[in-house]
């Protein structure tokens, strides 16, 4: 079904829908997040696994803070116009288009919540594993050490620009693992 879908789309409108569709299903999400669970709500749906938790997140991934809001929506913006350039520029990379449309599309959704609210809503809320990284030193520098007994909240443009750099990195070892089979067959046959 999807492989007759894919072959007669034509690929621009296939990454049209996918930014379209991945900013529509996070800003209905986060609406809906905002008059379910505001102002600070949680609600377990799979014992302590699973949560909806509502957080307003006033600075980048993960809660990390940027002192100066305006400096950081121009960044945002400019990284919004980079992907999208890239995105036009990767006319015979399909599997790359599809992942910066991702990310493109979760970019998107997040940006709309910077400029109408200030800050980014966040309410998936999962206990994936605890990361615990002791302190160590390592050559000349002190590392203190990272601790997480909770997975940081989240939301639909998160998943979106994850699955997107996700598709990216998993490219990039593709490529290079074909480039080194071509390479080492090609000095084979010589």
């Amino acid at each position: 079904m999807f492989t007759k879908f894919f072959k007669s789309t034509p690929l621009l409108k296939i990454v049209i829908g996918i930014i379209l569709g991945v900013l529509l299903l996070d800003q209905i999400t986060k609406h809906l997040a905002r008059v379910f669970l505001q102002p600070v709500y949680s609600k377990s749906i799979i014992g302590d696994f699973f949560r909806l938790t509502y957080i307003e997140n006033p600075g980048i991934a993960f809660g990390l803070r940027i002192s100066n809001k305006i400096t950081f929506t121009i960044l945002s913006i400019i990284a919004v116009i980079i992907i999208f350039y890239y995105l036009l520029s990767l006319r015979d990379h399909k599997i790359l288009r599809l992942a910066f449309a991702s990310i493109l599309g979760g970019a998107f959704g997040n940006l709309i919540d910077r400029f109408l609210y200030g800050r980014v809503v966040d309410f998936l809320d999962f206990e994936f594993f605890d990361v615990n990284i002791p302190s160590f030193r390592l050559l000349f520098f002190d590392f203190s050490g990272y601790q997480m007994d909770r997975w940081p909240v989240f939301n639909v443009a998160d998943i979106a620009v994850t699955v997107g750099m996700i598709m990216i990195i998993l490219n990039s070892i593709l490529d290079l693992r074909l480039k080194k089979s071509v390479s080492y067959n090609g000095l084979q046959q010589n």
